[in-house]
Parts: C-alpha cells; structure tokens; sequence
C-alpha cells in the first residue's frame, strides 16, 4: 500500500499536513499555512525534497527522543517527524519518508 498525504484545515482555519506511510502511520507533519495553495506548495516541496541528499536532519530533543526535519533547499523546515525513542527508529522513519513522499497521492480533508 503506498503513503499518502493527508490535508487537512485546522481550527484556525490553516491548512496543514501530514504524510502517512503505507500502514497508515504519520511519518512526517507539516507546519501550518495560511493559504490552502502554500499547504500544497509545501507537498511539492516534500515531493522533491524527500529524494535530495542532505535534505534530513537528524535531532535529539530534550526529553532524549530522537526525531528528524525535513529541508528545502533554502534550509527551510517543510516536515518533521514524530520522536522516536532510538536513533535507529528515527533513521528508519528518514528511510520511510524517502520511500513513500515522492509517488503518495493526496487526500484533500479541508
């Protein structure tokens, strides 16, 4: 089963995010958008950048889980992931996205 995208509009009414892998687990989670047209910009940009060498940024949080970004390649952050608790898991789920974001359809919940 392939990943998908899933967007959806907040309480606020700004659009967001998330990527989930085949098995329906998030992988990776959006910011949050003013306009609907920058949320879907923001796929594109997950789209391209999910396959760039260098794009993902591994990070320990706080608490010691694991967690990673994904950038553009102005540095921006476009994604992130949910924490992990080893650094394996969090590699695994780098390896998820880069599988999944390039061919997941869109599933447009706004």
């Amino acid at each position: 089963m392939a990943g998908k995208f899933h967007l959806k509009k907040a309480n606020d009414g700004q659009y967001h995010f998330n990527l989930n892998a085949g098995n329906g687990e998030t992988i990776l989670t959006s910011e949050l958008y003013k306009a609907k047209d920058s949320a879907l910009n923001g796929i594109e940009s997950v789209r391209k950048n999910a396959v760039r060498e260098g794009a993902f940024e591994s990070k320990t949080a706080s608490n010691g889980k694991f967690y990673f970004v994904l950038k553009a390649t102005n540095g921006q952050v476009i994604g992130q992931s949910q924490m992990y608790a080893s650094a394996a898991s969090a590699s695994a789920g780098i390896d998820s996205v880069k599988s999944n974001a390039p061919g997941a359809n869109l599933n447009d919940e706004s």
